[in-house]
């Protein structure tokens, strides 16, 4: 049997495993509670459906409001108007996009920017936390590890999409 077979065979056995797992992962990430905890840490007044959106748009933004609806998995229109009330927060800025002026960009304003780094100092805390009995080298793995799966899953979907 080639290794590749091996392989294939050691991938597909533990597959079950590795799927649980990311269920339970993006069950626990997508809990309301955990949201509010962290706005709640961050000291942050925030209506909870528009926090992710705005992490998303300091992250990756400048960006489209179809591309950001597609990113939460909410209807472009809801999240048009989610987007117009982070504006209304003044934690973001709408603008005609570069590549393409009819389209409407979201990028974060320097208030959205201080409000995604009382978010990342509260994440940086609920993580010592969580991960206080791990060693270096395990918390680099699973961080190395991590990459190397969201690089996968990513290109992945853009060969589906071409």
């Amino acid at each position: 049997m080639s290794t590749k077979n091996v392989q294939d065979t050691h991938i597909l056995r533990s597959l079950p495993d590795l799927h649980r797992s990311l269920v339970d992962i993006v069950s626990t990430m997508n809990r309301p509670e955990n949201d509010a905890a962290m706005l709640d840490k961050a000291g942050l007044a925030l209506e909870r459906a528009l926090f992710p959106l705005l992490v998303l748009v300091e992250r990756l933004g400048p960006i489209g409001v179809v591309d950001l609806a597609g990113r939460v998995g909410r209807d472009h229109t809801t999240v048009s108007r989610q987007v117009a009330r982070l504006e209304e927060l003044g934690l973001v800025q709408r603008r005609a996009g570069q590549a393409d002026r009819r389209v409407r960009e979201a990028v974060i304003t320097p208030q959205g920017k201080a409000a995604t780094d009382a978010v990342d100092a509260a994440r940086g805390r609920m993580a010592l936390a969580l991960f206080r009995d791990w060693s270096p080298g395990e918390f680099d793995d699973l961080v190395r590890l991590m990459r190397k799966f969201a690089d996968g899953l990513g290109e992945a979907a853009e060969e589906r999409a071409s």
